[in-house]
């Protein structure tokens, strides 16, 4: 089990399109969620994923993490035993200005549509890092970021 240590910021403008090398459609649901543990299916263009997350004992800035590939048949198979709510977004990749670190921001669509968060992650949490001009405001630990918190909580309910 590896720990994922990451910041999330709000994105500002969509100078991130102009910046991104990548970009990818996600789908993802949740088996479960609560007490700060998730376990999640992800469709992330063709390749599934199964991810399970433990609660974080930092107040959201690291956390324990496993993820494994699975095939897309698999993923949707799991799909159908998610809770209700499904996280629909594209993930797009951009460099930090100074090309040490990868953001991943990623535009909300459906009940979150207008939310645009972007994330790094870090192999500390002191690590130091360039932000690029789009970043705003630092959300890390805010759980209404969480997206297992925005499948129930949508955006645009706030």
């Amino acid at each position: 089990m590896a720990m994922e240590i990451e910041r999330k910021f709000l994105v500002v403008g969509d100078d991130f399109r102009r910046q991104a090398y990548a970009s990818d459609r996600i789908k993802q649901g949740y088996i479960c969620s609560g007490h700060g543990r998730t376990v999640r299916v992800r469709l992330r263009g063709d390749r599934g994923y199964l991810t399970i997350k433990g609660p974080s004992p930092d107040g959201g800035l690291s956390r324990y993490e496993f993820e494994k590939e699975i095939s897309r048949e698999e993923a949707e198979q799991l799909f159908m035993l998610c809770e209700p709510g499904v996280i629909d977004k594209t993930r797009y990749l951009v460099k930090s200005p100074d090309g040490r670190h990868t953001f991943e921001v990623d535009e909300f669509y459906g009940n979150n549509e207008g939310l645009i968060m972007a994330e790094v992650e870090l192999g500390a949490a002191d690590e130091t890092f360039e932000k690029p001009d789009f970043i705003g405001q630092e959300v890390t630990g805010d759980r209404r970021y969480y997206n297992s918190h925005l499948r129930l909580n949508p955006y645009k309910m706030w």
